[in-house]
């Protein structure tokens, strides 16, 4: 009797260990078809029970990692697939839909954005990242979906600011067409303006410069 009871502990472990290589196997392919934009194989993976929301080795949702890594075929199978987690944020605090303004990547956007992603995310927003990347086309898409266009990071910076030091002139005219307040000032006591001053944009301060002048009282 107890020959048996060892025999099947043994037959367990030898299970157990198969199934624990397996995994590894599979974990190791999915994040590298990932990271290289295969995606018949993160298809074929997912359609075998692998979970999308996974996180790879450097706590990165498999669909934050696609953006980055611009495999844009793995992220649009990713953003479809019904049990991906479209809001999971990364160590960074950066969301899928972030990642896509940053990127300029208006259709994965959409479609994210179909399927629930916040775009009023607190502190850093998809606004303050499509801002940053110079992105109007991504900039109306959310301010279509009632992105709120003064929203405030962590240390008050708007997506004006980031506009104005970053993004260019033809995202800080936008921006203030569309009614972003350049007044408003971060932790640090700077507005847009100062952002602009700063930054390698001329134009982009000239804009500010001009706004300001013809609302002045």
């Amino acid at each position: 009797m107890k020959f048996i009871f060892h025999i099947k502990l043994v037959l367990i472990s030898i299970v157990f260990i198969g199934f624990n290589a397996a995994h590894a196997q599979s974990y190791e392919k999915f994040f590298d078809a990932v990271e290289f934009d295969r995606p018949e194989v993160v298809y074929a993976l997912l359609q075998r029970g692998f979970d999308p929301n996974t996180p790879s080795p450097e706590l990165q949702p498999a669909l934050t990692l696609a953006l980055q890594k611009g495999a844009l075929k793995v992220a649009e199978i990713l953003i479809a697939w019904p049990s991906v987690q479209v809001n999971r944020l990364n160590p960074n605090d950066e969301s899928p839909l972030m990642l896509a303004a940053l990127k300029g990547q208006t259709r994965l956007a959409e479609q994210l954005i179909a399927r629930g992603a916040d775009v009023n995310k607190t502190g850093w927003t998809p606004l303050h990242y499509a801002a940053t990347g110079g992105h109007p086309d991504l900039i109306r898409l959310l301010l279509e979906h009632h992105a709120y266009i003064d929203a405030e990071s962590p240390n008050g910076t708007t997506p004006l600011m980031m506009a104005a030091y970053y993004g260019g002139p033809r995202v800080t005219k936008l921006l203030l067409e569309e009614g972003a307040d350049p007044r408003l000032k971060n932790q640090k006591n700077l507005s847009a303006l100062d952002f602009a001053y700063s930054g390698p944009h001329r134009e982009a301060y000239e804009y500010i410069q001009a706004f300001l002048r013809e609302r002045r009282p």
